[in-house]
């Protein structure tokens, strides 16, 4: 086997059509070097010469474990807690101070990653909603970040945008964490739970309804006809009047005629 396989425009053609298919990513043609980056380990640990080979065994049905290890190299994206804050302000301010309904009071953070966005909605959701039972679902179609988020450890240098209120009462050091990292405490991580779900395909009605769902910073990966698929999707899991949350550098404009745009990247259902 050769150290360092090549790949050509016509694989890489390939596997620009297979990760649209599996996942509805839009791989751009400069992301020809982030590809080979991260595949490259696979095609070493499967003993195979040349990128045909591997698209043949992820095509050939016989190793679903490999596709996903595929699709968790090529989905992995870059988050933070508290990432682009007017959203906090927005949830605390405006939607949690005006809400209606009684009973469970659920967010849906539709593209998780390693657990950021869902833990920094539930400490939100702890400090506004001290008496109000509230849960939070993570979602991602990379298992192997949701198996990050699960364990709710992270670098100490990750906590900057923490407010300094939920630091201290929602994250934990020293004998709870490992050096140099901290934990989310036990009674964040008892209301967020989190699943594997590919926003591209229909979503299972088993998880349930929500008022808020966070879509940030994941439909840039998409083209518009996924973007419309996979935002109806997502339309018959947000209760009436529930609002819909895109990444700051995204819009909903053409996409979908049910929802009403409240703020450049909130929109609401209306009901």
């Amino acid at each position: 086997m050769i150290d360092q396989a090549v790949i050509t425009n016509e694989e890489f053609l390939l596997f620009q059509r297979l990760i649209h298919k599996l996942a509805g990513i839009n791989l751009a043609d400069s992301k020809k070097v982030l590809l080979v980056g991260r595949l490259q380990r696979r095609l070493r640990e499967r003993q195979l010469d040349s990128f045909s080979q591997y698209y043949r065994l992820l095509t050939g049905g016989q190793h679903p474990d490999e596709v996903q290890t595929m699709i968790d190299l090529l989905t992995t994206n870059e988050t933070y807690f508290f990432r682009e804050s007017r959203h906090f302000d927005f949830l605390r301010d405006e939607i949690l101070t005006t809400r209606r309904q009684s009973g469970n009071f659920r967010i849906w953070s539709a593209a998780s990653s390693s657990g950021e966005e869902a833990y920094s909605i539930a400490m939100l959701l702890a400090e506004s909603l001290p008496h109000t039972a509230w849960d939070v679902f993570g979602s991602d179609i990379s298992t192997q970040v949701l198996a990050r988020a699960r364990t709710a450890v992270y670098p100490l240098h990750r906590n900057e945008r923490i407010p300094e209120a939920c630091m201290r009462k929602y994250c934990l050091q020293g004998v709870a964490a490992s050096p140099g990292n901290f934990l989310v405490a036990p009674k964040i991580r008892q209301q967020v739970r989190f699943g594997q779900v590919n926003l591209t395909q229909a979503i299972d009605p088993g998880i349930g309804s929500f008022e808020v769902i966070f879509l940030r910073n994941v439909m840039i990966y998409f083209d518009n006809e996924t973007k419309r698929k996979v935002v109806a999707n997502l339309l018959p899991r947000l209760l009436p009047g529930g609002h819909f949350i895109v990444g700051h550098s995204e819009s909903l404009h053409g996409l979908s005629d049910r929802l009403v745009q409240v703020r450049p990247t909130i929109y609401r259902l209306p009901g």
